[in-house]
């Protein structure tokens, strides 16, 4: 398979206005509409080539965008009704959801007025109405949730899914998601030829489920035809590392690991905090040491990587943190606006067109026992 399908593209919108379209559920957070409309402000004081349709209550809306100069002339408000709790059951969500912000923000990338959809809401119930609204790409069976992670790379970055969407995957999801991934990678990181790892308990070839065995000669397989290096399993410790580019794991696992990761990236700023307050010595150590302490809070500070992509469906929706303020919002719009700005999308779509003939090529090559010969 050619990579074409993941060059850079210029910033056109759908409808050929030379301007990228943000559709946004702007009552999902838990901190309302006001952080959600401040980060996307903070956004187009940056970026003049952007705007926003928001979603919600048209009163409370109209009332914030007219605190921000810079969302003049670019932001529009579709008036709804309902909002999707942080406890709505998905399956009630998909029945009766019609009228919440999530519902129309996401149809606004169906009806290509939008390039791309961002929401802070609950995560099942987004994944639901996505998959109802926008459909999976043929030949997908789960779609995944991406999300990037602090590492030791040159881009400060890795990807890794799946972190939520679906608990299970079996060998031909690890595939995809491989596969998926790399797309991602091409065009969130700007990497060329990206390295994939298969997470594990272990390195070794023997060690690991049934099924993950099984992916391990997949994804080897694939990897030719789809253009990227596999490195092969992968630990915990390597998530953050410079070895790999890409995790690729069941949405179990991933969603414990990025939980677990973020609670810790808070309890060292915690403990950071209390430690130069304790005595007037360590107050006095902290302002000489402010300026690389302020470095390390931004790099372990889980906002500037808020923003988690599904993928695998006819459209781009990101999932910001429910609890995510006007920091953490800017940070999943820039997200938004980057995959946008790439035609990631239509990229994506182009690339899992090749799984077929990956898949293929694997099978062709894949030990009936699950071990490698």
């Amino acid at each position: 398979m050619s990579g074409t399908p993941d060059l850079p593209a210029p910033v056109v919108g759908n409808s050929g206005n030379p301007r990228i379209v943000i559709s946004v559920d702007a009552m999902g957070g838990d901190r309302g509409p006001a952080a959600v409309i401040a980060g996307c402000a903070r956004f187009a004081q940056r970026r003049p080539d952007v705007a926003f349709i928001f979603h919600g209550d048209a009163e409370e809306l109209n009332a914030q965008i007219a605190k921000r100069k810079k969302l003049a002339g670019r932001a529009e408000v579709r008036n709804t009704t309902s909002v999707v709790t942080m406890d709505a059951k998905p399956s009630y969500v998909m029945r009766h959801g019609q009228d919440t912000s999530m519902w129309s923000a996401i149809s606004a990338v169906r009806d290509n007025e939008a390039e791309v959809c961002i929401s802070c809401g609950n995560t099942g119930a987004l994944m639901a109405v996505s998959m109802i609204r926008l459909r999976k790409l043929e030949g997908i069976n789960r779609p995944a949730i991406a999300c990037l992670w602090p590492s030791r790379n040159k881009d400060g970055f890795n990807v890794m899914l799946d972190v939520g969407a679906d608990i299970r995957a079996d060998e031909d999801d690890l595939l995809q998601y491989a596969l998926m991934g790399t797309s991602y990678a091409r065009n969130g990181l700007g990497l060329i030829r990206p390295r994939i790892g298969l997470l594990n308990v272990g390195t070794e070839e023997h060690k690991g489920r049934a099924e993950l065995k099984v992916a391990n000669d997949l994804i080897s397989a694939a990897a030719p035809a789809g253009e990227f290096e596999y490195v092969g399993f992968v630990e915990g410790g390597d998530i953050p590392s410079a070895r790999v580019d890409v995790i690729v794991t069941d949405g179990f696992t991933g969603n414990i690991a990025l939980k677990t990761a973020e609670g810790t990236a808070t309890l060292i700023r915690e403990f950071l905090r209390a430690a130069f307050a304790a005595t007037p010595f360590a107050r006095v150590a902290s302002l000489l040491a402010f300026t690389s302490l302020r470095r390390l809070a931004r790099r372990i500070d889980p906002r500037r990587v808020n923003g988690g992509v599904f993928l695998g469906l006819n459209g781009t929706v990101v999932k910001s943190h429910g609890s995510a303020d006007a920091t953490g919002i800017e940070a999943a719009v820039t997200l938004a606006y980057d995959l946008a700005e790439s035609n990631f999308s239509e990229r994506l779509a182009a690339r899992v067109a090749s799984v077929s003939n990956a898949r293929q090529d694997a099978t062709e090559t894949r030990p009936v026992s699950g071990n490698k010969t």
